[in-house]
This record gives structure tokens, C-alpha cells and sequence, in this order.
């Protein structure tokens, strides 16, 4: 009798919590945002990113858009985004993200995009020219840029940030201890300067922070004081996710107590807004903090 090779089972991972259950998209709003994405070209970081939240965000009639392509330069361990040298550069964009967003009627709109480090500018020209025509079409919209490390250009920065979006964000992502991990390409206090130069600037600034990475309460606490200090107002915290197999596994599933309590912490510290729960991301309900 032929004896089949024992083969041990690794360990199971880890349930996900009750508390980071999403439902299904569905509706006719939804339909309508995924009709015009598609008739129009666009990239979305709820699709590219794997957002949990697309569901809700679409069914509402909202998206948050992705310019400059659907490739990214760097290859950060927690996100979805594929890598690699971008073939495109697409100076049509910005009108085609402006007439969408016209079509949907968005009272605030959320333009993000990948890192284009090959390119001089860092992709800043159109940048500029699809805030302006999204102010050109919708003057009543409001606009908030999730814009990517710049890697100190700063000339580059003032122009992706000069054409009259309200919020300009750029997120953190992890805490200190963690970035050559989670963001190998990026540096801690460049983001920092980032910032910074930002709110000099005079806009209104936010960035964004995963939890359940392995960091600490006290990291959590310095990052803070951190983006106090280089003049963030507003700081989204969310649940990390392991959007596939290929990238960093998830080390805790944060409680929602928990989050409440680095919301209380946040206010304390002088951010004028917290959003803080497991499945918050950068641009959920963006739009409340204006």
C-alpha cells in the first residue's frame, strides 16, 4: 500500500475581526461611479488600493481619483499599487478627471497619485493643471490632494500645491522605527519637511497613519507630537490591511477602543481633526474635516 508524504499545515492565520466586516457595493450610485470611471479612463485608488471602504464611498457617489497613471515608481511593502516603470504620462487627464467629477456633482473631490520619481517634476505639471481645470468646472467643489513624497524637490512641490486645492495631504503611513520596512524608498523626516513646507505654504494639511503594523503606543504618541510640531492639522489612523500575499502580513488587529483613545490623544495634542477607526483611510469622509 502506497503511504502518502505527511504534509504539516502552517499555522492559520488569524480571523479577521467582526469589526472589519464591509458590505458589498451595490445601488445605482455605484453603477453611475463605475460607469463614468471606466467611459472617462480613470484610475481610482479605491480599486488600485483594494480600499475596503469603495463600497460605502462609491454607493454615496464620491471617489477619490488617481492621476499621473496606474503605476508607481516605489515599491512600498503595504500597498497594492503595481510597481514598476510607468509607460504613460497622459496630458489629457486632468480634463477627463475634470469632467468627471462635474458629472458626478462631488461637493468635494479627493485627487491622489502614484510616485512618478523618473520624471523632473515629479509629475507636478499635471498635477496643477488637473486642480485647475477641476476649478475651472466646478468652482463650487472643494479638492483636497493626497500628493506623494517629492524626494526634496521643492519647486516641485510649490507648483503640485499653487493651484488652489483647500487640503493639501501627504501621508506618514507608520511610525518611525517602522519605515525602511514599509516604506524603504521614503524618509521619516523628509515627509516631516514635507509638511511643513506645506503649511508654510498656508494650506490646510493632513496626513495619514496605518496601525496593527507591530509599532507601539508610545510611537504612536512621538508620531503625533511629530506632525503637531511640523504644523499637520488634520490626521486620519486606520487599520493596515494586507492587500495580498506578497505583502507585509498584519501583526494586530487594533481594537476600536483603541482607536478611540489615539482620537482622544490626537485632540490633545492640537490636531484641529482626528479620524480615527479600523477602517478609516486617508480620504474617508474627507470631507468633514472643512
Amino acid at each position: 500500500m502506497l503511504e502518502l508524504p505527511i504534509v504539516e499545515r502552517k499555522t492559520p492565520r488569524a480571523r479577521k475581526p467582526e469589526w472589519l466586516r464591509v458590505k458589498l457595493p451595490i445601488g445605482q450610485e455605484y453603477k453611475k461611479v463605475r460607469t463614468l470611471v471606466d467611459e472617462y479612463n480613470l484610475h481610482t485608488i479605491c480599486q488600485s488600493g483594494n480600499c475596503p471602504n469603495m463600497g460605502e464611498c462609491w454607493g454615496a457617489g464620491t471617489a477619490t481619483f488617481m492621476i499621473l497613471g496606474n503605476t508607481c515608481t516605489r515599491s512600498c511593502s503595504f500597498c497594492a499599487v503595481k510597481t514598476g516603470r510607468p509607460p504613460e504620462y497622459d496630458e489629457d487627464e486632468p480634463r477627463r478627471v475634470a469632467e468627471a467629477i462635474k458629472l458626478m456633482e462631488v461637493k468635494h473631490a479627493v485627487i491622489t497619485s502614484v510616485n512618478r520619481d523618473e520624471r523632473k517634476d515629479r509629475g507636478a505639471e499635471i498635477w496643477h493643471q488637473t486642480v485647475k481645470l477641476v476649478k475651472e468646472y466646478s468652482p463650487e467643489t472643494t479638492i483636497e490632494t493626497l500628493i506623494p513624497d517629492v524626494r526634496a524637490t521643492w519647486d516641485a512641490l510649490e507648483r503640485m500645491i499653487s493651484a488652489g486645492q483647500e487640503v493639501v495631504s501627504h501621508n506618514m503611513e507608520t511610525v518611525e522605527r517602522l519605515y525602511r520596512k514599509v516604506r524603504p524608498q521614503a524618509k521619516y523626516h523628509r515627509s516631516l519637511e514635507q509638511i511643513q513646507r506645506t503649511k508654510d505654504f498656508g494650506k490646510r494639511t493632513k496626513s495619514g497613519i496605518m496601525v496593527g503594523l507591530g509599532e507601539t503606543d508610545e510611537e504612536v504618541f512621538q508620531i503625533m507630537d511629530d506632525l503637531v510640531a511640523h504644523g499637520c492639522d488634520v490626521l486620519t489612523i486606520g487599520q493596515y490591511l494586507q492587500p495580498t500575499k506578497m505583502h507585509l502580513e498584519v501583526a494586530d488587529y487594533i481594537h476600536p477602543d483603541k482607536f478611540a483613545e489615539y482620537k482622544a490623544v490626537g485632540l490633545e495634542k492640537g490636531f484641529d481633526f482626528v479620524e480615527s477607526g479600523p477602517l478609516v483611510r486617508s480620504s474617508y469622509h474627507a470631507e468633514r474635516h472643512l
